[in-house]
This record gives C-alpha cells, structure tokens and sequence, in this order.
C-alpha cells in the first residue's frame, strides 16, 4: 500500500535551541547542510506521499518562503500564527486540510539516516505494515541504543504480536518512538478544537489495543539543542564512511 498524504508537524517555538531559534525556525535548523525538515519531505517524497500539509507558526515567513522552494511534493500549509496548537491540536487541524484516509504523520525535527539500499524505506515499510482493520496507528520505533541525541528514555514497550504500551522496566521490548505514524484521518475525528497534546490517542489507542509498532531499520536522531547539532553531524558522517 502506498499512503498519498501526511501531515509534518513543524510549528513548534524550539526553546531548547535558542540562541539559534531567536532567528531561525527550529525546522531550518541545517544540519549536514541540509535544514532539518528536508529529511523528513525527502524521506515522505521517496515513500510516494504527493502532498504534505505543514503547520507554521514560529518565524513562519522563513518557512513559508522555504516550503514554496521545495517541489518534490505539494505542500500545504496549516497556518498557526494566531494560536499554537500543541502536536495534538495541530494535528486535527492540520488533518482537515487533506482527504479523508490514509496518511503519514511526521515531525519536523527527527530523522533517521543509513536505511538498508537494498530493502523498502522505513516509510514504505511502515506503510505496508499499517492495516487499518486492526489499528488506530502504526508507530515507527526504534531501540535506544539506536539514536542519538534522544534524552535516554524508552517510551513503550512492543509485543510479540507488534502491540505497543506504555514503557515499564519489566515489560517487553523496549522502544523509543520515532516520531513517523501511518494511521487514519478518522481517528482523530473527534478531537478538540483546542491545543492539545498527541499522547491523548496514543492512550486512547492503547486502552483499544489499536497502538501497533514496527521496527527502524537504520539510526535515528533528535537535535534539540545546539550542542546536539555537533553529535547529529558526526553521526552522519560516520554512516557515510561506512556506506
């Protein structure tokens, strides 16, 4: 199955990045040379999306300005200038704007590099995973020992049979949510208009026994702080000697 749309959540203020933030969205943030939201359209243009819808807010003319350079799909912006609206909240809103269906879910500032050549793309992968007969959302994971910069915290535990709960140190496999989701628009039909955060459907989800996740293949990063910028490129550079 290939999923055809998805929402990049990318209005975030960036806090933890200031002094950089002050002048630049978090999402332009260039690491490698490449701002940080390019990894994430790239990887969403290279699994079929056709068109993304993007959330702006903080410094939201540069990333207009960004997004109508970039044309390897049709983007969308969901305007939050007037009020943030938390991922939650920015998400339902966002949602409206795309056909009811299928799609990918995305942050703006996580990525992942060294997927196998010779296998699908996590994206497709997760794709191919996600049945909405049984799930709410199919979650992209990873193990610990498999970022960098991520603040050394497991989030869920994966099953056997793929389900995911919340972590706990005598549960299954630990894991680390990825920040990429393939689910269904109808799912958060019924949210608020309010800002609100994601982790109500990730609840929601698990109480159903609807919350499945699927392994990364390849290492995943978080740059949350201009410190971080340092490890994410050293990071990438020694994936690339060893390609």
């Amino acid at each position: 199955m290939t999923i055809k749309q998805a929402m990049v959540l990318a209005a975030g203020l960036g806090t933890r990045m200031r002094p950089i933030t002050d002048t630049i969205p978090k999402p332009l943030v260039k690491i490698d040379g490449k701002p940080m939201i390019d990894y994430s359209l790239d990887a969403l243009a290279e699994a079929g999306v056709e068109r993304a819808v993007v959330n702006v807010h903080h410094h939201a003319e540069q990333m207009l300005e960004h997004l109508r350079s970039y044309t390897r799909l049709e983007i969308i912006i969901s305007d939050e200038r007037e009020r943030l609206m938390n991922n939650g909240g920015g998400l339902a809103k966002g949602l409206k704007l795309l056909d009811p269906g299928d799609v990918f879910v995305t942050n703006a500032d996580l990525f992942w590099i060294g997927e196998p050549s010779d296998r699908p793309s996590n994206l497709r992968r997760l794709a191919g995973f996600y049945d909405g007969n049984q799930m709410d959302m199919a979650m992209l994971c990873v193990k610990l020992e498999d970022t960098t910069g991520h603040n050394g915290k497991n989030d869920f535990n994966l099953a056997n049979d793929g389900k995911l709960s919340r972590y706990r140190e005598q549960g299954p496999k630990p894991v680390v949510y990825a920040g990429a989701i393939a689910m269904n628009t109808s799912f958060l039909d019924d949210a608020p208009d309010d800002a609100f955060n994601l982790n109500i459907y990730f609840d929601k989800a698990i109480a159903r026994g609807r919350l499945y996740g699927m392994m990364l293949e390849g290492h995943w990063l978080t740059v949350g702080t201009p410190e971080a910028i340092g490890d994410a490129e050293e990071t990438i550079r020694r994936y690339r000697t060893f390609a």
